[in-house]
């Protein structure tokens, strides 16, 4: 009679570790994971150390956006009291919406809002798109020498102060300016273009546009950059030509550059340049050249009255923060990625 053997356990069926064995294990796992977190501590002070010239370098920037951006938000609480200097932010009663209210009744602050709106709206329409058409007038060269002796020219009238520049505007358009005289030689009386309040925004327009034209087109030059070169050699192999290039190819590439540098705009629209202004209020009147900088200027440091002035800053700055938003959210509608996500 034959006996038969127990069976033996399967090999793949797990055995229950011993007590020592499990407290081991245990241990194990509990150094393991100190040793990640310590790594996760070790790694953050390397990446620290590596850095920490560069993060040096950034420390000026993030002082100079605290001190001067950021810690002035904090006097906007002059615009909820009478603010008296002597007294100070501590002691200047408050007294609530009153400054907004009293600003409302000013006919002079819906002149300045109103002058403000008519130059913003004319520059949005006939600055901004200059940038634009000075980058596509540039990427068309075909010189490259020719292209870097233009761009360094309409680079430098940008590190001109607006002093320069309304002067030398003087000597070209004033009363006895060299295209004033040459029209009036002609038979045709245009008198003082400095002075005449009809065409002022068309001034300051021009003037905006000779200054800052070319500076703005560096922004559009480097989105240009980064089009892929296929692109336009299979366009042309296809028979298209350089307009049809440039509608097809070149400005859906900077299409998304110029919604953000748009959606910037719209949150700066009620700012049209206070020196700018300021240097030419008197020649053309109050009338024309007053905007909501100027006013604040006047009412508040010239004429003392802070919190009215503070309460005007105060509403444009929320104006602007609510145009940002809205045309960022139009942005996003429209597929584009727009300033922030």
């Amino acid at each position: 009679m034959s006996a038969t053997a127990p069976a033996s356990p399967r090999p793949d069926t797990p055995r229950p570790a011993p007590p020592r064995d499990r407290r081991r294990a245990r241990s194990r796992s509990e150094a393991g994971k100190a040793g990640r977190e310590t790594g996760v501590r070790r790694g953050f002070r390397d990446r620290f150390r590596r850095d920490r010239m560069l993060l040096l370098l950034c420390v000026p920037g993030i002082l100079y956006f605290a001190v001067f951006f950021y810690l002035p938000l904090a006097g906007n609480v002059i615009a909820f009291q009478d603010y008296q200097t002597y007294l100070g932010f501590q002691q200047s009663p408050f007294v609530g919406w009153a400054n907004f209210a009293a600003l409302m009744e000013q006919p002079e602050f819906w002149s300045a809002v109103w002058n403000t709106l008519e130059i913003s709206v004319v520059q949005l329409f006939l600055y901004f798109p200059a940038p634009i058409a000075l980058a596509l007038f540039l990427n068309s060269l075909l010189s490259t020498r020719v292209r870097r002796l233009m761009q360094t020219v309409v680079y430098l009238p940008h590190f001109l102060s607006w002093v320069v520049v309304v002067g030398m505007f003087q000597q070209v358009f004033g009363g006895a300016g060299t295209v004033t005289s040459l029209l009036n030689d002609n038979g045709i009386p245009v008198g003082n273009i400095m002075n005449n309040p009809d065409t002022f925004i068309l001034l300051l327009t021009s003037q905006a546009v000779w200054k800052d034209a070319g500076w703005g087109a560096i922004i559009f030059l480097a989105a240009m950059a980064s089009i892929d070169n296929s692109l336009y050699e299979s366009a042309a192999m296809d028979g298209a030509g350089r307009l049809r290039r440039m509608w097809h190819i070149t400005l859906p590439g900077i299409r998304p550059v110029m919604i953000m540098l748009l959606i910037l705009r719209l949150g700066d629209i009620l700012s049209v340049g206070f020196e700018q202004m300021l240097l030419q209020r008197d020649a053309v009147g109050a009338e024309a050249a007053e905007v909501l900088d100027t006013y604040v200027y006047f009412h508040g440091v010239v004429d003392g009255d802070w919190g009215m002035s503070t309460a005007a800053g105060l509403m444009k700055g929320v104006i602007g923060f609510v145009l940002i938003v809205l045309a960022n959210k139009l942005a996003h509608r429209l597929g584009e990625q727009g300033v922030y996500r």
